[in-house]
Formats: C-alpha cells, sequence, structure tokens
C-alpha cells in the first residue's frame, strides 16, 4: 500500500509543480478540456441551425415533440411535460432549446461556467432520454432501449465527467478566475 500512496503523492505533486509553472493539467485533463471543447463546437452547431434557421422554430420542434408522442417513445410519466408544456408553448420551448444549446456551447468552448452548463447539459440529455426511450417498442430487449438513445446517454456521461472534473480549469476560463482569486486570496 505504500507504493500506491507514494505514486499518488508523486502524482500530486508533478500536477502542483505544473500549475505552479503556469502549465495546469496533465495529460487527462487536456484530454478531457479537448472534448469539452469539441462538444463545445458540436453543440454551438446544434444551436446555429435552431435559432438562424426557419426549421426548428416552432415547426420543426413541435414535429418532433409531436411524433415521440404519437409513436409512443416517451416514458409514461413524462407523457404530460411534452403535451401540456412543450406542445402547449411550442415556440417558448423551441427557443428555449436553441438558446440553451448555444449557452452550453459558448461555455463548454471558453470553459467559463463549465459545472453550471454541464448541469444544464445533464438536464437537457435526461429530456431527450425520457422522450425517446420506447423509440424501439415497449417489448423490445432492454439493450434496444439503449441502442436507441446512443446520441443521448454518451452526451449525458460527458457532462457528468465535465462537471465532476471541473473541466473548466485546462484552457478555460474558470481555471484561470479561479487562479485569479488564489492569487488575491
Amino acid at each position: 500500500m505504500p507504493g500506491v500512496c507514494g505514486a499518488a503523492a508523486e502524482v500530486s505533486a508533478t500536477t502542483v509543480r505544473a500549475a505552479a509553472n503556469g502549465n495546469p493539467g496533465g495529460v487527462g485533463e487536456k484530454a478531457i478540456a479537448c472534448v469539452r471543447i469539441a462538444t463545445g463546437i458540436i453543440f454551438l452547431l446544434f444551436a446555429e441551425y435552431k435559432i438562424v434557421g426557419s426549421e426548428f422554430t416552432p415547426l420543426g420542434f413541435e414535429r418532433w415533440v409531436r411524433g415521440w408522442v404519437e409513436q409512443v417513445q416517451v416514458v409514461g410519466f413524462y407523457k404530460p411535460v411534452l403535451v401540456n408544456i412543450a406542445l402547449g408553448h411550442p415556440v417558448l420551448c423551441a427557443r428555449l432549446v436553441a438558446w440553451g444549446e448555444l449557452g452550453i456551447a459558448v461555455s463548454l468552448i471558453l470553459g467559463l461556467a463549465v459545472r453550471p452548463a454541464a448541469i444544464g447539459g445533464v438536464i437537457l440529455m435526461i429530456n431527450f432520454i425520457l422522450s425517446t426511450w420506447f423509440a424501439p417498442g415497449h417489448d423490445a430487449p432492454v439493450w434496444q432501449y439503449f441502442g436507441a438513445n446512443l446520441d443521448h446517454i454518451p452526451l449525458l456521461f460527458l457532462f457528468v465527467i465535465f462537471y465532476a472534473t471541473r473541466a473548466g480549469d485546462v484552457w478555460g476560463l474558470d481555471g484561470r478566475l479561479r487562479r485569479t482569486k488564489g492569487r488575491a486570496g
């Protein structure tokens, strides 16, 4: 056990020295920063077509949601949310989705307020998962439900990782602000 503790202490000391030299983060943290920025760029593309184009607001959004409801893809308890809120106020909800995705994108690209953006991303992905869970049908094998949500579940996990690792600290404004605050305090 002492070897493991010694190795952990060595890694921690290396990380502290790197941060003191103005080079925060090791290879893992830099990889997470790259994935954070790439995810932000993808969300920027998602948001751009929804905000600039006319195919999403209001008709595209309403068509998607109505399709999920009519095809009985929605998890039972979540159906009233889609019917009463999303379909009841399609323009407002479409704009919330579009501008929310833009906020997530800017946050992830700049590394600013990444933890709140990650929470927003988790909420968005959970909404999508609940909306499309039964896409394979109600009697499908369990693995097909996960397979049908492969565009939502990995993003959900990424947002959890971004939150847990403070992904904005490396190559982001969150880290710069934290270091500035640390020097001032």
